[in-house]
């Protein structure tokens, strides 16, 4: 069992982005829930907003799977939780699980949550700390907060590691006037 790296309060993954070393990579899976109440679904976990949540509807354990066209390098999970606002709704055990499909995934993470509040961010690396490469990631609520129910996720985001230029090294540059002219035409 592992305590996932939390951020510092106000912190969230758009700093990793800014680095230049990864990117959200969630846009190009499919994802899936266990169940849902109506209206609180994926377009919920994925709209950047952190005032939306989905909410299970159902018994646990409560899945998000994530799956993808071809095999994916990912180097993190960020998972955004509020004690605060939803009390017995907030995870308290995580299982992070990877593989090809639903019947060879395997359980590389298993997170306890206590009380938490802002980004969680959930490293996927191998014994080696490299990133791992998969078809599928799910994340599976095992448990909440004073044992409730169902469950809250406000926003779930998936990173992969910026591969380097074929060309060279070139310096990062991360300040917007740069980012806006990153990309040739």
């Amino acid at each position: 069992m592992t305590t996932p790296n939390k951020t510092p309060p106000g912190a969230d993954p758009n700093q990793l982005k800014r680095t230049g070393t990864v990117r959200e990579i969630g846009s190009q899976a499919v994802w899936s829930l266990s169940s849902c109440k109506p209206g609180f679904g994926v377009d919920q976990l994925r709209d950047d907003n952190l005032e939306t949540y989905w909410q299970s509807d159902g018994s646990q354990p409560h899945l998000v799977n994530i799956q993808f066209r071809r095999k994916t390098t990912v180097k993190a999970l960020c998972i955004y939780a509020d004690y605060k606002s939803d009390e017995s709704y907030t995870p308290s055990k995580i299982s992070v699980r990877v593989g090809n499909n639903f019947h060879n995934l395997q359980e590389i993470r298993q997170l306890e949550l206590v009380e938490p509040s802002g980004w969680i961010h959930v490293p996927l690396t191998d014994a080696h700390k490299r990133p791992i490469r998969t078809f599928m990631i799910q994340i599976a609520v095992l448990a909440n907060h004073q044992n409730g129910r169902d469950t809250h996720m406000r926003q779930i985001k998936v990173f992969t590691p910026v591969e380097e230029s074929s060309i060279g090294k070139f310096p990062r540059c991360t300040t917007i006037d740069f980012m806006m002219h990153r990309f040739i035409r």
